[in-house]
């Protein structure tokens, strides 16, 4: 990982290996924005729908199913 840094400095895409750790840790804050916003606007209230109305749900070899269908198109 070190070799990648200084990699990054020598090609002269970043000035110093801080920019590089700094570009780093800000794309890794960007990706847990969107795991956030993710698990809010989509998970949570698909759990939430499941707990209303847990007989909505798919079986097992339903979902196996309907993999194997996708994959065959």
């Amino acid at each position: 990982m070190a070799d990648m840094v200084r990699a990054k400095v020598v090609s002269g895409e970043c000035a110093s290996e801080s920019e590089v750790i700094r570009d780093g840790l800000r794309a890794l804050a960007a990706r847990d924005r969107a795991v956030d916003a993710w698990l809010l606007e989509q998970v949570a209230p698909a759990y939430d729908r499941m707990l209303a109305d847990p007989d909505g749900a798919l079986s097992v070899g339903e979902v196996r199913a309907r993999l194997v269908s996708l994959r065959g198109q």
